[in-house]
């Protein structure tokens, strides 16, 4: 394991944010850095994805129980609870991620049972040691998404972006126990500026204090 990765004080890192915020592109770049291990949503093989961006209200609870079951079955199989003592693990998702995204796609009653399933298996997980939430503007968000080219993304609505956006604030918010570090992405491209990326990095080493802790960064450089 590299020396960088032998100086973090956390073993399991999740990055977290809106659709679009670069999540996994962050994580794969840490992963190869760190000689981690890389954990990402498989979520392109999901089959109610394109569907429920073109009826919603139809598909939002099939979708939203095919990614619950599919979340845990990876996360159980692939955070056994030995490796979490030993190697660097980075993940481009949380579990909660789940209740978060059902919150905004599901009427009252679809979530209210939802939530009794998440909430029973939730507590089989652990949680990571640190959490990396990566905030964009809408406007930015839009144009990660348009940028990437996934045709079924082509239909998100700003409004369904602030509705998440709101809904990952509220859970932050509600969650002090947990340790967050929430860069501002609004003037910084980490994937193309070697120099943002590094600020990141070096944000690994610190011990950061339970809560949400802020990070902006200038876009110079």
């Amino acid at each position: 394991m590299s020396t960088l990765s032998n100086t973090i004080p956390y073993r399991f890192i999740a990055i977290e944010g809106n659709i679009g915020a670069g999540k996994s592109s962050l994580a794969k770049m840490l992963a190869k850095d760190l000689e981690a291990r890389l954990l990402l949503e498989e979520f392109e093989d999901n089959s109610f994805l394109p569907k429920f961006y073109k009826d919603g209200r139809r598909y939002a609870f099939p979708l939203e129980m095919s990614f619950l079951a599919a979340r845990f079955n990876q996360l159980k199989r692939q955070l056994p609870e030995q490796d979490l003592f030993s190697e660097l693990i980075i993940s481009d998702y949380i579990f909660a991620k789940c209740l978060l995204f059902s919150k905004v796609n599901l009427d009252h009653d679809e979530y209210e049972l939802y939530y009794k399933l998440f909430s029973i298996i939730n507590q089989q997980l652990p949680k990571p040691d640190l959490l990396i939430y990566l905030h964009c503007p809408i406007e930015k968000l839009q144009w990660n998404i348009t940028n990437r080219g996934r045709s079924y993304e082509m239909q998100i609505e700003a409004e369904y972006l602030e509705n998440l956006q709101q809904t990952y604030f509220d859970f932050l918010h509600a969650n002090p126990e947990q340790r967050v570090l929430m860069i501002d992405c609004a003037n910084i491209d980490f994937v193309n500026n070697t120099k943002h990326y590094a600020q990141i990095k070096q944000l690994l080493n610190k011990e950061h204090a339970p809560g949400i802790n802020h990070y902006h960064f200038l876009s110079e450089g």
